[in-house]
């Protein structure tokens, strides 16, 4: 999918006027299509009946939060997408949050207040360039290296000779 127009995009917010303000900026940026949840349980609800290609989530929800509803998409069996693309918009900045956020599997993160420019840019390096899925023990999820750094000594991986 590589027209913001033609993009579904969930936004999951127990607040309304954030869901309110996030799809007026969205619909400044031209996506046109959208599924609204309260929570991570509404949005798995929603996720199970509409074609869903991009989600912008809240960290703190109740009774189900961001990285909760994450880690349900990524690893469990019954999840209904466990590929879609996510995106965190939380005002949880600190760098500690930042690495618990991403390993919970979100894609790209975004500190409120959201701006439409980082909005945009957070959609169009999902859309252009996605990273590739990786499973390892315990994570699933987009490859948490950004960059491509060559390795100069011997393996250490249990699997390897």
């Amino acid at each position: 999918m590589s027209r913001i127009d033609q993009l579904n995009v969930m936004i999951v917010d127990d607040n309304q006027h954030m869901r309110s303000l996030v799809r007026a900026i969205l619909e400044a940026i031209g996506v046109r299509h959208f599924v609204e949840a309260r929570d991570g349980e509404h949005a798995i609800e929603k996720l199970r009946n509409n074609e869903v290609h991009l989600i912008l989530i809240d960290w703190n929800m109740e009774p189900m939060d961001g990285l909760e509803l994450t880690r349900y998409l990524r690893q469990s069996p019954n999840s209904p997408d466990p590929f879609v693309p996510i995106i965190m918009l939380t005002g949880h900045t600190e760098r500690l949050k930042v690495e618990v956020a991403r390993d919970s599997g979100i894609d790209e993160f975004i500190a409120k207040p959201v701006m439409a420019k980082s909005l945009l840019a957070r959609i169009n390096s999902i859309v252009t360039h996605r990273r590739p899925f990786i499973k390892t023990g315990q994570y699933f999820g987009p490859d948490r290296r950004r960059k491509s750094m060559p390795f100069d000594g011997p393996e250490k991986r249990a699997d390897e000779d």
